[in-house]
């Protein structure tokens, strides 16, 4: 499905499984693929991520990485990292996104350590109102993949031919 020249997805260590579901349902549908970086909080093969993920499974374009230093290693040469964190000033609507933009996305229960941080290209934020902590992190993967793909030209078109 993805070429290697479109946008991805990736999740830093998810800890729940049913995000990670989810997190597969939407990298499908929007045809973008998705990079699981290990160790997760649960084992991949878990019911709840085949309940959470349905058939999409099946269509999906997954990659697992052993670790940070494995997915870095292999993305940083070539394509742009942007981490989306509660630690940044950039808001997303100010952003400007590329096609091949990797969206980065830390674990539910603690984010990305300081070396991810540090090695992310760009980092960016969804404004949240005064006394809010943080979004699921699937609805802010959904939402910073809207505004990407959006930007970008790069939703899927089911009317387009060839």
């Amino acid at each position: 499905m993805a070429d290697g020249l479109r946008m991805r997805l990736a999740l830093f260590q998810p800890d729940i499984p049913q995000n990670l579901g989810a997190a597969i349902r939407l990298a499908a549908c929007l045809g973008v693929s998705l990079d699981v970086i290990e160790p997760c909080g649960f084992p991949l093969s878990d019911a709840a991520i085949r309940r959470a993920a349905m058939d999409y499974a099946a269509i999906a374009n997954v990659k697992r990485h052993a670790s940070w230093l494995d997915f870095h290693a292999i993305t940083a040469p070539c394509d742009r990292i942007v981490l989306f964190t509660t630690k940044s000033a950039e808001p997303l609507d100010h952003f400007a996104f590329q096609p091949d933009d990797v969206l980065l996305f830390g674990r539910e229960s603690a984010g990305v350590p300081e070396e991810v941080h540090e090695a992310a290209d760009a980092r960016v934020c969804i404004p949240l109102v005064i006394g809010a902590r943080s979004l699921n992190v699937v609805t802010a993967a959904a939402m910073a993949l809207g505004e990407a793909l959006r930007q970008t030209n790069g939703f899927p078109n089911p009317l387009r031919t060839g």
